[in-house]
């Protein structure tokens, strides 16, 4: 077959190389890798909807995106209402067009008219919009950002005037904050000083609870709650800690009648190792077997009262 064996390629001449296909056949057979899902395929439907959903995210405003605005938003009619009342600082009112008029809502517009409280209305879209999809029922309030006072002019005022300064250690509920400013202001604490980090702040919910002290009783955030008691000591104060295994009751601890600092800790951890260190004494309140500790907020309120009779000279019948 002289035709086809002088073909060319078609035959061997000793260790010649032979045509192939450069191995392009056996890639084209290997496997790919498992089959990825829907939402990973360009061209699936499902791509296409998670696409649109992650755009309408990134569309809303970062505050928006939170399950909870944040601290400085009262919503709903009832809380809307208390909070004027008690007496809390409004930023701006806001009502919905077309809200419905029921009675609540009549008293919430009649006291903003006669306190001069401007409100504006908006549509409910925007209002779902400014307050991150809470619910807010027809009407919000956005209350002003908390003006913290300096830890150091806290204690040097109270350093003028032999004052009571209360700090917190691990006080994360806010209403248990605002039970303590409370007191505090009912009981002649001059400030109080709360750290920056597992603690509470100055939310709508401690603005409530202190009934109005809190504009009244200047509070310091420290960025570092020991050092603060560190100055206090340099200062002159006098440093207390409540604990429930202190050495001696609030009422025979040394030193009430100067500048005074009693440090508060939580009902559940108590005070802190290292601010237990800084603590001149630990002193505990007297309570019956039948019950393990005290709230944070009554056992402060039994202490500043305590030092208030001490101090003032009067006595319990």
């Amino acid at each position: 077959m002289a035709g086809n064996s002088s073909r060319r390629g078609a035959t061997s001449k000793g260790k010649g190389k032979t045509a192939g296909s450069g191995g392009r056949i056996r890639r084209s057979l290997e496997g790919k890798g498992p089959t990825p899902k829907a939402e990973d395929r360009p061209y699936h439907k499902a791509y296409k909807a998670k696409q649109a959903a992650q755009r309408r995210t990134q569309a809303k405003p970062k505050a928006a995106r939170k399950s909870a605005v944040g601290a400085d938003w009262v919503v709903g009619r009832n809380p809307v209402y208390e909070a004027l009342t008690a007496g809390l600082p409004v930023k701006q009112a806001y009502v919905a067009e077309g809200a419905d008029r029921d009675d609540r809502l009549r008293d919430i517009l009649r006291f903003t008219a006669e306190h001069g409280l401007p409100m504006l209305q908006v549509t409910r879209a925007e209002l779902d919009r400014v307050t991150g999809g809470l619910v807010h029922q027809g009407v919000a309030l956005q209350l002003p950002a908390y003006e913290y006072a300096d830890p150091e002019d806290v204690l040097a005022d109270a350093l003028d005037s032999d004052g009571i300064v209360v700090a917190l250690d691990g006080i994360t509920d806010p209403r248990n904050l605002g039970a303590i400013i409370r007191s505090a202001a009912a009981f002649g604490a001059t400030g109080a000083i709360i750290p920056s980090r597992r603690s509470a702040s100055m939310t709508a919910a401690a603005w409530k609870t202190s009934a109005g002290a809190a504009a009244r009783l200047p509070i310091a955030m420290a960025t570092n709650l020991n050092r603060a008691l560190e100055q206090a000591a340099k200062m002159g104060f006098t440093i207390i800690g409540l604990a429930g295994e202190g050495e001696v009751p609030i009422s025979g601890a040394a030193g009430l009648d100067g500048p005074l600092l009693i440090v508060v800790g939580s009902e559940d951890e108590g005070l802190a190792r290292l601010v237990r260190e800084h603590c001149d004494q630990l002193v505990n309140i007297p309570i019956g077997s039948a019950v393990e500790s005290l709230n944070a907020s009554v056992a402060a309120a039994i202490a500043l009262y305590e030092v208030n009779q001490q101090r003032t000279g009067v006595t319990a019948p």
